[in-house]
């Protein structure tokens, strides 16, 4: 499995986005739905770093006698430009953590984190002494699998920073899941020294999310590129109500950041994460909400009038969704 991580477009909050805004530095565009060159999609004009997790078991007769793990962290230059130029500045890659797996009945568990820290300085205000940083925040994640003796496999993100965003693949190189939150002023102003694996500290969960579909990947960068015509993010708290069944609506939202939970006549259908697109009926038929989305986490949406997007499009992204008929 692997796990590939970069910065979205509005992921970075404070002044700290000018350099972004200012064309010095880059957001970064999407990973691939499919992995099939780590190479190509990890460097200076990519995404920012990855944690390649490799495994083997070896089963005989229904027993495990062997394994074996193997991978490693990848970690990108910085590319600045400066007028004319560009600058590529190294990134500081820390030693990979591989704890001796775990063997039980039946299956073999692996783990590993892989991180570093940016070559960019930071200076910026922390919580403790010496309360001032200059290198950049830590960056990691932690991946786990599971290898059963019948050949069922299980993956997962157990671990990692709250920034950037996180995408999982699994072996075939499918996008299977990603962190669903992303709160980039915990991570600036605590990611430091003991506050990580490599430090005095236990490792950082974060809620995860299954990946959305490619036709609404393709949806949220139409969403995202619009130009004015696209609102700006917009948040809601956890608890708060995104869309709620029987009321009437127009719009479309794009959940940026967070994760939401759908509900239909108050029985619970879904959790969905970031990238999902929401309220594709708006406008059908009377024109009514068909379910309640509301925020399970702090999140970050758009909202979009529904004549932004295809028709073909929309009604396709809802005949794969049909929650309420399921």
């Amino acid at each position: 499995m692997t796990s590939v991580s970069w910065i979205p477009s509005a992921a970075i909050t404070g002044v700290t986005k000018a350099p972004f805004e200012v064309g010095m530095t880059h957001y970064d565009d999407p990973p691939p739905d499919s992995l099939t060159d780590l190479d190509r999609v990890v460097g200076p004009d990519g995404a920012r770093f990855a944690n390649e997790l490799r495994a083997w078991i070896e089963v005989e007769e229904g027993r495990i006698v062997g394994h074996g793990q193997s991978g490693a962290g990848r970690i990108s230059t910085s590319k600045v430009k400066i007028g004319g130029y560009a600058v590529l500045v190294p990134a500081k890659a820390f030693p990979e953590l591989r704890p001796e797996p775990e063997v039980g009945d039946g299956f073999v568990r692996f783990r590993q984190t892989a991180g570093g820290r940016p070559g960019l300085p930071s200076p910026r205000l922390v919580r403790e002494r010496p309360f001032v940083k200059i290198s950049g925040p830590t960056v990691w994640t932690t991946l786990m699998l599971t290898m059963h003796a019948n050949g069922r496999s299980e993956r997962s993100l157990v671990g990692a920073t709250t920034f950037p965003r996180h995408w999982l693949y699994d072996d075939s190189g499918a996008l299977v899941g990603k962190s669903a939150v992303i709160d980039f002023k915990d991570w600036y102003h605590h990611s430091f020294g003991t506050h990580s694996p490599w430090g005095n500290e236990e490792d950082n969960p974060v809620p995860t999310a299954d990946a959305e579909t490619a036709l609404e990947r393709r949806l949220s960068t139409i969403i995202m590129r619009h130009g004015e015509t696209a609102s700006r993010p917009v948040a809601v708290k956890a608890g708060g109500k995104i869309f709620v069944e029987g009321e009437r609506g127009d719009d479309v939202a794009l959940v940026l950041d967070g994760a939401v939970d759908v509900d239909v006549a108050g029985e619970f259908l879904a959790q969905l994460g970031p990238g999902s697109v929401l309220g594709e009926r708006a406008g059908q038929g009377s024109g009514t909400r068909t379910a309640t989305v509301t925020a399970a986490t702090d999140c970050r949406i758009v909202r979009v009038r529904r004549s932004l997007l295809d028709d073909d499009d929309l009604l396709e992204l809802e005949s794969g969704h049909r929650r309420e008929e399921q």
